[in-house]
């Protein structure tokens, strides 16, 4: 076929030559045991392919990003995951073809990010020219135990916590500091917004939820009338009969 792109050409010719030998999974987990191909495998393998063939492979970061994880003995774990971009360019005519990917991985030091770019580049490399491979789907050389993600308000038996027992929670003074800093009526409705679905997504007993819901409603009278906060603690009331006479649950 005339006026093919050579990018196209030494994809195929490296993808040809890598075909006959493959890379050989010869590393082994040490947490679960199975094998698998590293990184440098591929930078061995492909190095001399791609010099051979005329072939430029050029790496672009699009996104990054991370979390923080805990690991079974409550050690610090970072998440990565990063979207890249790989633009294969023939030596010879210039002509370009960009194949794009995902990386992730986990570090509990400063490598996590390293660890997933060369994740997106081994597996870019896999799937763009069907490397041979044996055994199971590649991994990454260390396996990770992370922690359950803790559904707060519960406790270990599994009962809901009370509504006094929210005070003592790491997660209420982030919400009260916060809160404190929503100064006018749109802010707090951000706000109010963006602590619901968090407190959905952890679960919160409906105790707690009474609680935010009421120190809200302060918050906004206290906004709309440009008077100073009521510091008393919802959970602290003596009695129902006071709850039930609050602005936000006597309607």
């Amino acid at each position: 076929m005339a006026n093919v792109p050579e990018v196209y050409a030494a994809i195929r010719d490296v993808m040809a030559d890598i075909g006959q030998t493959g890379i050989t999974k010869s590393r082994k987990n040490q947490q679960q045991g199975y094998n698998f191909r590293g990184i440098d495998d591929v930078y061995n393998e492909l190095n001399s392919l791609l010099s051979k063939h005329n072939l430029v492979i050029v790496p672009r970061i699009l996104t990054r990003d991370v979390a923080e994880r805990q690991t079974q003995k409550g050690g610090a774990l970072f998440y990565v995951t990063v979207e890249a971009e790989f633009d294969l360019i023939s030596a010879k005519d210039g002509s370009k073809h960009t194949v794009r990917t995902l990386g992730e991985a986990m570090d509990s030091g400063d490598k996590a990010t390293n660890k997933a770019m060369s994740a997106a580049y081994k597996y870019a490399a896999m799937m763009l020219f069907c490397i041979p491979t044996e055994g199971d789907n590649d991994a990454d050389s260390t396996t990770h135990e992370v922690a359950a993600k803790r559904q707060v308000g519960w406790n270990a038996a599994g009962t809901a916590r009370t509504a006094h027992s929210l005070k003592k929670e790491k997660v209420w003074d982030e919400f009260q500091v916060e809160l404190r800093e929503c100064e006018t009526i749109p802010v707090l409705s951000k706000f109010t917004f963006d602590w619901a679905a968090k407190i959905e997504a952890d679960k919160w007993p409906e105790s707690w939820k009474e609680v935010a819901r009421e120190e809200i409603q302060k918050r906004r009278s206290a906004i709309l009338n440009g008077a100073s906060d009521d510091d008393t603690f919802p959970g602290d009331l003596p009695s129902r009969r006071e709850l039930d006479q609050h602005p936000l649950t006597a309607g």
